[in-house]
């Protein structure tokens, strides 16, 4: 089981600064490194912190990140990711798939406390295209980068023949929940989140669809 933190997305407006001209461009192993930065950037630092718990022989949480990143399996892998580039460095990243059409039951004895309430909601949309790490470097954030990558996630869900595109956000970035909604999300259900050692402002994860 790949346990996935919530989507950030970074980038809210392009109202402040032209878009940059970006290249989408699909990841490789050799990105595992710019991959680890933008999913700890989505997740808030919640993946650093489940990486600690990883870490094998002499590595450092960041070799853990890179580790998972080069994995041909499992959700965050460099096959599910999409790079932004532009102005001769990677802009941001998108990483995305196909949610199963059924889910087992949770059972929560097996499961770490805090990932009950997100397999809980991606439970609620079965079968949809999912957006797991939404994340844009600071000096692109605001320029359309965020909203360039959404459009790549839903153009590979209608690709991909699906009817709904889903993801799950923080109630503490309320600026990523109100640029999903511009995008046409609609807020279809919530979990308390429990945070364990894990510091976040957020109090709920909020699922979010959008129907094609």
């Amino acid at each position: 089981m790949s346990f996935k933190p919530a989507a950030r997305p970074l980038a809210q407006s392009n109202t402040d600064r032209p878009t940059p001209p970006m290249d989408l461009l699909r990841a490789s192993v050799n990105d595992a490194d710019v991959m680890a930065k933008l999913i700890n950037i989505a997740g808030e630092g919640l993946p650093v912190y489940l990486w600690q718990d990883m870490i094998e022989g002499d590595e450092t949480v960041w070799d853990v990140g890179r580790r998972r990143a080069r994995r041909d399996e499992g959700g965050f892998s460099y096959r599910n990711t999409t790079l932004a580039f532009g102005e001769h460095q990677v802009m941001g990243a998108l990483i995305d798939y196909a949610q199963p059409d059924t889910f087992d039951p949770i059972d929560p004895t097996e499961i770490p406390a805090m990932f009950v309430p997100l397999l809980e909601l991606e439970s609620l949309a079965p079968g949809s295209w999912y957006i797991n790490v939404l994340a844009v470097f600071p000096p692109f954030r605001n320029r359309g980068v965020g909203s360039e990558l959404i459009r790549a996630a839903e153009r590979n869900a209608i690709n991909a023949g699906k009817q709904a595109i889903s993801i799950i956000a923080s109630d503490g970035n309320p600026g990523a929940i109100r640029l999903y909604e511009r995008h046409g999300y609609t807020q279809c259900a919530k979990r308390a989140m429990i945070k364990e050692g894990w510091e976040n402002p957020g109090k709920n994860w909020i699922l979010l669809i959008k129907q094609f």
